[in-house]
C-alpha cells in the first residue's frame, strides 16, 4: 500500500523539548540506560506518549520528516517504540509493526510479517547507541525487506550513531554517558534506577 502525505504537523527541536520539561519527562538522578550504559539524565518518552494527542503530534512530526520517501510500514523496537511506530504509521497511512526480544535476539512475532521488496521505516523513541535499532535493521535486511530510513523523537548520541540510512531524529540531548566501571555515580554511592525495558 502506497504511503500517503502526512498530516502537516512540524514541530522544531525547541518545542519537541519543552513538551518533555512541561511533562516533567526529563530525569535527573542515576541510570541504567537501555544500552548498558549509566546516565546522570535521562528521557522517558512513556511520561510525553501516555498522552494520545502528545503521541499523535509527535508522530506526525516525525512522518513529516520523511515526507516523499516510499514507506509501506514503520517497525519500532519494543518497548519503546511500539507507540511512537504506531503513531508515525498512523500519519504516513501505512502498517505499523514492532519487533521483540526472543532468547536474546530482535525478532517478528505475534504474526507479523514483512516480505521481500518491502520498504521499511524503523522508529524508536530515544537513541544512545542505536544498538537495538541495528538489531531490527539487521532481521529485516535478513528477510528481504528494505530499510529506508530511522526515526526517533530524540537523538541523545551525541551525533555519533549511524545507521547506514537517513536517520532523522525531531530533537538532539547531549547526554554525558559512563561505563559501569568509570561511572562516578557509581562510587559515589548514588542508587542505581533501571527506567529502560532491558533490565540489567
Amino acid at each position: 500500500m502506497p504511503s500517503r502525505k502526512p498530516a502537516p504537523e512540524k514541530l522544531s527541536p525547541k518545542e519537541v523539548l519543552e513538551l518533555f520539561e512541561q511533562k516533567g519527562a526529563l530525569l535527573s538522578g542515576h541510570f541504567l540506560l537501555t544500552s548498558g550504559l549509566h546516565s546522570e539524565r535521562y528521557l522517558q518518552c512513556a511520561i510525553v506518549l501516555q498522552y494520545p494527542q502528545l503521541a499523535e503530534r509527535l508522530g506526525s512530526a516525525l512522518a513529516q520528516r520523511f515526507s516523499g520517501v516510499k514507506i509501506d510500514c514503520v517497525v519500532g523496537p519494543a518497548i519503546g517504540g511500539i507507540v511512537i511506530a504506531h503513531e508515525v504509521a498512523r500519519a504516513l497511512g501505512v502498517r505499523a509493526m514492532f519487533m521483540e526480544r526472543e532468547s536474546g535476539s530482535m525478532t517478528l512475532r505475534r504474526g507479523f510479517m514483512v516480505t521481500e521488496g518491502d520498504r521499511i521505516l524503523v522508529v524508536e523513541d530515544v537513541t544512545t547507541t542505536g544498538g537495538s535499532v541495528k538489531e531490527v535493521i539487521s532481521t529485516l535486511g535478513n528477510a528481504g525487506a528494505s530499510v529506508v530510513g530511522v526515526g526517533a523523537l530524540i537523538d541523545r548520541s551525541g551525533g555519533k550513531v549511524e545507521f547506514g540510512v537517513p536517520f532523522k531524529p525531531l530533537a538532539r540531548v547531549q547526554v554525558t554517558t559512563f561505563s559501569k566501571e568509570a561511572c562516578p555515580l557509581c562510587r559515589r554511592g548514588i542508587s542505581l534506577y533501571k527506567p529502560g525495558s532491558r533490565k540489567a
